[in-house]
């Protein structure tokens, strides 16, 4: 356990093993394996599941060591960010055994079955149904907006499980096998010409019942837990920086070149994630490229947008800053998730105040290679995609400020009276 070590017997002894181990021409999955199997992979994990029970600041110390030493960590990803974050919280110690390991070594690639198209924001009021039949379930729905689902070899899967009690105490938390027949999934095209979300249909899919994360009905407490962690993730894209001594690493060779091929392909599906953040960066240069820079407004648009961007950055870094003092994730997710959708709405303004009419046109002859266009069409992504702000204010008025909650009609009421968009005759 990490009780009584410090930073610099921590920073020691990980040197230490990577000087040992660290093989550059290693095959990226046998490397991967070694991370998983000694625990450097995931140092803050317990140590009986494939961690070294660090405390999250001295996981930081790890991270440096690595990226001085030119060596690769685990991948990105939901596997590894949300699932596995939920499975050690809510998991069964078979699901931890089953799972965690392939998580690590990227053997297992993961999505986010949660939202559906009637539902909204009010993930609780979902109407995905799984009945219990012997040592499965029979799941029968629609999921929506799930990135990286025609992909994915498992699903973290909400559906109900329980019509006669109030929306969040019926709803069970299932791991779903992505790759059986009874799962159709769909790209869905965006307005800004991209496609990295999907739609998925379960008909008559098999969720096992041993693959019940939490327990039966309860499976709203492990859906909280992937969505503090999501909205941790959401507030840091395009903020985070590389931290750690600038000592040099050496020149990359085959585990490198495997994990950086592997990063591409994994980032190909957020490639326009800048332009959902407003792409600050460019404000300036589109300005003087215009003849704007004299302009008051203009200039006090621009002002404002970087205050705002250097704020979100700042709640960033709070929010990692709690999590390295083994804080687990809470209302400061929101707040950094709030605070980049202001931004990237000022940014969208500032945008839209520089290029004018030109914003309409798109294309490689329009203005910076259709960057800004791009970015005036994704920046409304930004205020939905990881929980709406209105949410995000409603969790910061009651969990930060201490307001009373919201006023709710169906909260305390069996399920299958409430109304919903997508009432079904056989409930």
């Amino acid at each position: 356990m990490s009780e009584g070590r410090d930073a610099a017997a921590v920073r020691q002894e990980v040197r230490a093993w990577l000087q040992e181990n660290w093989d550059p021409e290693r095959p990226l999955s046998e490397w991967r394996g070694l991370l998983a199997d000694s625990g450097w992979g995931c140092p803050v994990w317990p140590e009986e599941w494939y961690g070294r029970g660090l405390r999250p600041s001295l996981g930081s110390v790890v991270t440096e060591e690595f990226r001085a030493a030119g060596a690769v960590g685990t991948g990105a990803g939901a596997g590894v960010s949300l699932a596995a974050n939920t499975i050690l919280a809510h998991g069964s110690d078979e699901l931890k055994a089953a799972y965690l390991r392939p998580i690590i070594t990227g053997e297992h690639t993961w999505c986010q079955l949660f939202s559906e198209p009637g539902s909204g924001s009010d993930l609780a009021g979902l109407t995905t149904r799984a009945t219990r039949d012997g040592d499965e379930w029979v799941v029968n729905g629609q999921k929506v907006w799930n990135t990286g689902a025609h992909k994915a070899h498992y699903g973290m899967l909400l559906a109900r499980t329980d019509w006669d009690v109030p929306k969040h105490r019926g709803i069970t938390f299932f791991v779903l096998d992505m790759r059986q027949a009874a799962v159709t999934v769909r790209p869905l095209r965006q307005m800004n010409g991209h496609a990295s979300f999907n739609e998925v249909f379960l008909t008559d899919a098999r969720a096992r019942h041993d693959h019940v994360v939490g327990t039966v009905n309860g499976g709203w407490a492990a859906a909280t837990t992937t969505l503090m962690h999501e909205r941790g993730m959401a507030a840091g894209i395009g903020q985070r920086r590389a931290a750690g001594r600038a000592r040099p690493a050496p020149p990359p060779g085959r585990t490198r070149r495997e994990a950086d091929a592997e990063t591409a392909a994994y980032r190909e599906t957020y490639k326009w994630y800048p332009q959902r953040a407003g792409r600050v960066d460019l404000l300036e240069d589109r300005a003087r490229a215009h003849g704007r820079t004299g302009d008051l407004v203009t200039r006090q648009a621009i002002a404002s947008v970087l205050a705002f961007e250097r704020s979100a950055r700042w709640t960033a870094k709070r929010a990692r800053a709690a999590r390295a003092a083994g804080k687990q994730p809470g209302p400061e997710g929101s707040l950094g998730k709030l605070s980049s959708s202001v931004t990237a709405r000022a940014a969208h303004g500032a945008h839209t105040l520089v290029i004018g009419a030109h914003g309409m046109l798109s294309g490689p002859d329009s203005d910076a290679g259709g960057l800004v266009a791009e970015v005036l069409v994704s920046t409304p992504a930004q205020s939905i995609a990881g929980g709406t702000d209105e949410i995000q204010r409603n969790i910061m008025g009651e969990r930060v400020l201490g307001l009373p909650k919201e006023p709710s009609v169906d909260n305390d009421v069996a399920f299958r009276d409430v109304r919903t968009n997508t009432r079904s005759a056989d409930r």
